[in-house]
């Protein structure tokens, strides 16, 4: 089965076909990094993730670009204090720059506990002043952008009267979109309410600004985007993918512009993840119903009765397809919780059923058979639950295997073997969390280990004492050696 995606420019699935050959350029709307970053950010970066591991275990060669959001996020084309940064900097009285860090450091952190893969390539919006501000001439030369009072906005009826089609992704009409444009401040500045900023004046007291042929100012949100996906995959590649909240009107002026500046659609398929509720209800946080990732998998919130592992709720939102909203409770955590636990265990004891496969000539598990199914979900959209379900047939089949109720044959034992460490570790990226907990024992034993033995050195033998007899309460005893001190549980 050849690979199909749903594109969100058509409206359709359909057959994957790479502009140069096996070869991949894939970008994503990354994070603005002004604040912490939420679950449903989590869960669609977890999504492209999934598809970046997906398009890699079927042979394609993929880069991977997901941009950072440094500067310039304007929620709407008038006032400049309304960048969001600048907001955020004033209200932790820290430096916009100290912002960034901060929860650049945060999203990092946050997207390594759910195992994601870092991209190919990450810029940021102030790494690209300078080819954003190269792309903004280039569309003021080409008729479809204009300067006024410091700013420049993208010209859209211009843009469609030659030929563009604002509106195409999002399915808008241009006309109604015209008529039913509130009045915002600074819209005075431009020629008609949908025109869209592509550099903005800054206010003196404004912070990121930077000189362009303007004056000083900052970027526009859209333009970011074009610059630095044009910049690494090209004037049209292949996949664009991103939130569906960003499909108008980030995504609609991503397309205006690109076509704008070189004349072809810029991306090949559009892709959009859907978004995440929680107990029924859109997650918010003037309602409430609002909680970080960090809180889920440590437990300190009021809606969920436990803490989860981070790979139970990558677990939890790769049963539901990219594009389906995933509502998330405490009873959906929990059956995930069981789900992944059964799935992990039978993963454990199939490393363990050689010996009973030596003496079997045929399997009673039709293999080829179950490896088709899981690959046609794969090249059916990325549709991981079909996946999933696919993975629990041969659940099914292992515990039955152990007890000796089905047969397998030695060859097809190690192509399963393969083909379930491939799907379960590399494609849906879960981890075992018994062996993650042993690597974090061992990490916590080094450290107590090195307390002592700094302990011994001062002769503070009370301490070194203190710490070998408590650890050997716990069934853990240290042994001293010639090569420095180990350690048995018992």
């Amino acid at each position: 089965m050849q690979l199909k995606i749903y594109n969100s420019l058509t409206a359709e699935k359909e057959i994957f076909t790479p502009i140069n050959g096996d070869k991949v350029g894939m970008y994503v709307c990354g994070p603005t990094v002004y604040s912490n970053v939420h679950l449903g950010n989590v869960r669609t970066f977890l999504n492209f993730d999934f598809i970046y591991r997906s398009l890699s275990h079927l042979g394609y060669k993929v880069r991977y670009v997901r941009n950072i959001t440094d500067a310039g996020h304007l929620t709407d084309d008038g006032d400049v204090n309304n960048d969001r940064f600048v907001k955020q900097s004033r209200l932790e009285k820290l430096e916009p720059m100290e912002i960034v860090q901060k929860y650049t450091v945060d999203f990092h952190k946050v997207l390594e506990k759910f195992n994601l893969l870092p991209p190919t390539i990450e810029p940021t919006a102030t790494g690209h002043i300078i080819e954003q501000i190269e792309l903004t001439k280039d569309l003021i030369e080409k008729g479809l952008a204009y300067e006024s009072n410091g700013s420049v906005y993208f010209d859209v009826r211009t843009y469609n009267e030659k030929g563009g089609n604002y509106g195409e992704l999002s399915k808008r009409n241009i006309d109604e979109l015209f008529a039913n444009t509130r009045d915002l401040d600074g819209q005075n500045e431009k020629k008609n309410p949908q025109d869209f900023a592509l550099w903005k004046k800054a206010s003196p007291e404004h912070i990121m600004k930077w000189i362009s042929p303007w004056g000083e100012g900052f970027p526009g949100w859209h333009l970011e985007c074009t610059a630095m996906s044009t910049k690494y995959l090209g004037e049209q590649f292949d996949i664009h993918g991103g939130g569906m909240d960003l499909k108008f009107p980030h995504h609609e002026c991503e397309i205006a512009q690109g076509k704008g500046c070189n004349g072809v659609e810029p991306v090949k398929y559009w892709m959009h993840a859907n978004m995440l509720t929680m107990n029924g209800a859109r997650m918010s946080k003037s309602t409430g119903n609002y909680i970080l990732p960090q809180e889920l998998i440590s437990g300190e919130n009021d809606f969920f009765e436990k803490a989860f592992h981070p790979s139970v709720v990558r677990f939890n939102f790769l049963q539901a397809h990219y594009r389906s909203v995933l509502d998330i409770s405490n009873e959906a955590m929990l059956a995930s919780e069981k789900g992944f636990q059964r799935l992990m265990e039978a993963v454990k004891i199939l490393m363990s059923q050689e010996s009973k496969a030596k003496n079997q000539e045929q399997s009673s598990f039709d293999l080829k058979a179950w490896k088709e199914k899981c690959y046609d979900a794969l090249n059916d959209d990325f549709n991981s639950p079909i996946l999933i379900s696919h993975l629990f047939e041969a659940v099914s089949f292992i515990f039955k295997l152990k007890d000796e109720k089905e047969t397998i044959s030695l060859e097809d034992l190690e192509e399963l073997k393969t083909l379930m460490n491939g799907f379960v570790f590399d494609v849906l990226g879960l981890q075992n969390i018994e062996e993650n907990n042993n690597a974090k024992l061992d990490q916590t034993l080094q450290v107590l280990i090195e307390l002592r033995n700094q302990a011994r050195k001062a002769k503070n033998f009370e301490l070194s004492d203190q710490i070998r007899d408590k650890l050997l309460a716990e069934g853990i005893e240290l042994k001293d050696g010639r090569d420095g001190t180990s350690y048995v549980l018992n």
